[in-house]
This record gives structure tokens, sequence and C-alpha cells, in this order.
């Protein structure tokens, strides 16, 4: 090839153009300066309102107050959200064990039977029907008990063991206070314990009447005594109007359990007792 043979290439006679970043002002710098330190202010301040991601509790969060519920009994209950949920599940209790009972037997009938008066007030083993006997189980106060049985107040609660008794108002007047009733069958056993048998609680009762009479009869002999020598001083007192006596020394009859003295001068005889 010729030195004069034309060059196909292209040439490019302009200098070489270097690409290159435009250059920021300051203002524009402190522009973007500005965005970003506000942007970080934003961040933060969503992070303070809500320091959870999303999904998880917030513990910080305050709970509404519960409802109140009618549970239908008198009272309210308060409702729960998880209680709510298990409202409808079916709930399976375990079987219990069966536990026997013994019933007591009567000791009337013989019949079986659970609680009764007399049991739950006195432990007798009797039920309801046979108590309706009054002759047999039939109650008595504490006074008409002491004198028919004879008893002292410490057979009734030192004497082991105590007899059960209730209070019932007095039915004649509720001022004279409350009366204690007892069962006439454990007030008769509690006798037998005192007196052995029945003839030695006859005996007593006899041996009373008989102290009982003794004492009214020496009552009436005190006040016959009493009123003879009342009407025999009225009558010496009478005569010594116009005579005065001059007694001698006094004399005792031991069979009359009297005492006399003779006047010196008529003879009078003045007898008296001495109290």
């Amino acid at each position: 090839m010729s030195a004069d043979a034309v060059d196909d290439s292209p040439h490019d006679d302009s200098p070489d153009i270097q690409e290159s970043e435009p250059k920021l002002t300051k203002a524009q710098l402190a522009r973007i300066e500005r965005n970003r330190q506000k942007a970080l202010l934003l961040k933060q301040a969503r992070l303070q309102s809500r320091p959870y991601p999303e999904g998880k509790p917030d513990k910080h969060k305050v709970k509404a107050p519960p409802r109140e519920i009618d549970s239908g009994g008198g009272f309210y209950i308060e409702e729960d959200d998880e209680a709510l949920q298990n409202v409808h599940k079916k709930i399976i209790h375990p079987e219990g064990a069966v536990l026997a009972v013994d019933n007591l037997v009567c000791d009337g009938c013989g019949k079986e039977f659970m609680e009764s008066f007399l049991l739950n007030h006195f432990e007798l083993a009797v039920c309801d029907i046979c108590r309706q006997n009054e002759e047999k189980y039939g109650l008595i106060t504490k006074s008409d008990a002491k004198k028919r049985f004879l008893l002292k107040d410490c057979d009734f609660d030192q004497r082991e063991p105590a007899l059960k008794f209730i209070i019932r108002k007095n039915p004649h007047n509720e001022r004279w206070g409350d009366m204690k009733l007892y069962l006439e069958t454990q007030i008769t056993d509690r006798a037998m314990e005192v007196w052995g048998d029945e003839e030695k609680l006859e005996e007593q009762h006899e041996k009373r009447d008989q102290n009982r009479e003794k004492s009214k009869q020496k009552k009436f002999d005190k006040r016959v005594k009493e009123l003879r020598m009342a009407v025999r001083s009225s009558l010496w007192r009478k005569d010594s109007g116009s005579h005065e006596h001059d007694f001698g020394e006094e004399t005792y009859d031991e069979d009359e359990d009297m005492y006399s003295k003779t006047c010196k001068s008529c003879g009078h005889v003045m007898t008296y007792e001495k109290m």
C-alpha cells in the first residue's frame, strides 16, 4: 500500500471529553443533611410510639377493664376472653368414689333412718314416727323432774354424762325466762342411777312426805303455844288490877313441859312456857 492511500478509519480531531459527576453546592449539601436529620427524628418518634414490631404484644399498652356479667346466682363475674373461649368446651370430671352410708336403726320400730329430732338433740336413735309416742318419748321440765324423781342440780349437769336438753320459751309468761326441757326416758334412767330402783325411790318419797308432815305439825304446835301464851298473859294482867301477886320460886313440870309459880298470899298458880 502506498503512502497516498486513504485511511478509511474515522479520526476524531476534537479533544477527549472526560465524563465527570457534577459538583453539589454548599446549599444543596446543607438541604440534604437537614432532610436526613428530619428522617431520623421521624423514625425515632415512630419507634417510641410502637416499640415492638408488628405481631408482638405491647406490654405497656393499657388493657381495658373486664366487663361484668350477671351469673344468675345473685352475684356478678368478670368477663375473661380466655374463659369465654372455654365456655362451650365440654368439661369432663372424673367419677368420684361411691361412699357407703350406714343408716341407723330405730330403737322403737326397728326401721332404718338417717336423721331425726331425738337423734339431733338428745343423741337417741329413735325416728320421728316413734317420737310421736309422747308417753314414752315425752319432754319434761327441770322443776318437774326434780319433784318427781327427787333429783338435784348436780344430777343433771355434773354427773357424767351430762343430760341433753332443749330451751323453749315459757308458755305461761315470757318474762319468767326460758325453760329447759329434758327427755323423760333419760331422766328416768338417771333417777335409777341415783336411787338404784323404783322401790327405793318410793321409799324416799314416803320418807320426805313424813318429814313434811312432821314439819307441818311442829309449826302448828308452835303456833298454838304462842296463842296460849298470849291468852294467859292477858289474864294475868287483868287480875293484877285488884291484887298484886307475890310469886315464889319457879317450878318445872317435865311431863307437861310447863313452868309454874304460886302466889304466896292468895295461892294463885301461874303456868307458862319458855320459848
